[in-house]
């Protein structure tokens, strides 16, 4: 690695810690300046005046705000996040278990909706104003308009209720539930590597709704952003040159623009999966979906304190390790950006 890779690394990872720093603030901050009281939520509101003081006083709630935070920060540090108030278990420990449904779910939407969504983009620039175009554009437009959690009750309503095409929610049958060990805590791949076919085809029969859906949104903004890409690279002399040389429709697309445009869509497809981690919250709910979503809903409902502040944490942090890494990307698939940065 040259002497400027490091120096630019360096730069992106204080860039980093400095981004999640404040975004510990700025959570934490708001959580303590919220109406809730978890004071209440934990010895209920009616509770005697004197146990109230106490329990505030055992949390540390009476201390100064910056005293406050300074003993979260610690405890954050080792890997501390305080206990749920829902499931009396370490938020640590229920995250390790929530995580990976939204993780498998949101993977398995971001893999979807990029299989589809590129190459529908590309084929729409390229045959512009045809039938394709039209039809590319109108399935843009209704996957940006129309909200995830309607498609989420149409879809149960139509393919689980009515055509039993697909599982309902939760992610496998209710009498199959803890039959796999979680080696993973990724329902597909610990039933596959259990050899367990009947968890794994319920598994599949109970995802493939809520991702499609999850995959339909995303696929929407990834399908506009790549034949905005396309189009921009059409007008280049490399593609004029190359149909001069009678090179297929399929070799301009896959060998010459695909190319040009992969760090674009590199950017595209990190802000994408970061924003389907962060919105199967109301696809989770609609599916009863185990996740990080549903866990932090149930959170917000009793006022957890300590489970809503680490959820939003991993969401943000997630989302910034996403970008972090994008343009990590961009330095090392366009030479140009360490040119400019340099």
């Amino acid at each position: 690695m040259t002497e400027f890779s490091l120096i630019e690394l360096g730069k992106r990872l204080g860039q980093l810690v400095l981004s999640l720093f404040v975004l510990l603030v700025v959570t934490f901050v708001i959580g303590r300046v919220m109406p809730t009281d978890p004071v209440g939520a934990i010895v209920g509101e009616l509770a005697d005046p004197a146990a109230l003081e106490a329990m505030r006083a055992r949390l540390g709630l009476d201390l100064p705000l910056y005293q406050q935070f300074w003993i979260y920060l610690m405890g954050l540090l080792h890997g501390d996040l305080g206990n749920a108030i829902l499931t009396g278990n370490p938020v640590m420990q229920d995250l390790r278990a929530a995580f990976p449904a939204t993780l498998e779910l949101a993977t398995l939407a971001v893999i979807l909706s990029t299989l589809i969504g590129v190459p529908l983009g590309m084929t729409a620039a390229f045959f512009r104003d045809t039938w394709i175009d039209r039809l590319a554009r109108i399935l843009s437009l209704v996957g940006h308009s129309i909200p995830v959690f309607w498609f989420g009750i149409v879809g149960l309503v139509i393919f689980y209720a009515s055509l039993s095409w697909v599982g309902g929610p939760g992610r496998v049958d209710i009498y199959l539930e803890g039959l796999v060990e979680p080696r993973t805590g990724l329902l597909l791949i610990d039933s596959l590597w259990a050899g367990d076919w009947e968890v794994f085809r319920s598994a599949v029969h109970h995802i493939i709704l809520p991702a499609a859906i999850l995959a339909y949104s995303a696929m929407a903004y990834i399908t506009r952003m790549t034949r905005s890409f396309t189009l921009e690279q059409l007008n280049q002399d490399y593609v004029v040159a190359a149909r001069a040389k009678g090179a297929s429709n399929w070799r301009i697309l896959a060998g010459h623009i695909l190319p040009n445009i992969a760090v674009q869509l590199v950017t595209i497809l990190a802000i994408s999966y970061g924003s389907l981690l962060e919105g199967a919250v109301v696809t989770e709910i609609v599916f009863s979906w185990p996740g990080i979503g549903q866990y932090m809903t149930n959170a917000l409902m009793i006022g957890d304190m300590n489970a809503i502040l680490a959820t939003t944490l991993i969401i943000g942090a997630i989302f910034m390790m996403l970008n972090f890494l994008s343009d990590l990307a961009y330095l090392v698939l366009d030479p140009r950006t360490r040119e400019v940065a340099s």
